[in-house]
């Protein structure tokens, strides 16, 4: 069965943050690559050291890699996040991360 023109305005958004040097982060980048290549998914990384990330690198210097997963609802002009951001921290599987969009995208996260 096909979703609904309704469900499909709804995706999940995938927001890495990481820095240099860490090979934790090196690891979750290989995982998530893995999902999206089975995926459709937005995906950005987010250097927490880099300038004009001071509020990311006071929140997440000491747990990088972190996750964020939060559900959007795409409109013409722009994506509009709908939800509180989900979060896996440090050692995650591939198939957590496609659980926790599973249930990003269906609204019961």
């Amino acid at each position: 069965m096909r979703p609904s023109l309704a469900l499909r305005m709804y995706t999940a958004q995938l927001t890495l943050f990481t820095r240099a040097n860490c090979g934790l982060c090196d690891v979750a980048k290989a995982r998530i690559d893995e999902v999206l290549k089975k995926r459709t998914v937005d995906y950005n990384e987010v250097d927490i050291i880099a300038e004009g990330n001071q509020k990311w690198r006071n929140m997440y210097e000491f747990d990088v890699p972190v996750l964020h997963v939060e559900r959007v609802m795409h409109t013409y002009s722009k994506p509009n996040i709908v939800t509180e951001a989900q979060k896996l921290m440090h050692r995650f599987t591939v198939e957590e991360v496609e659980k926790l969009i599973d249930e990003t995208e269906q609204g019961s996260a």
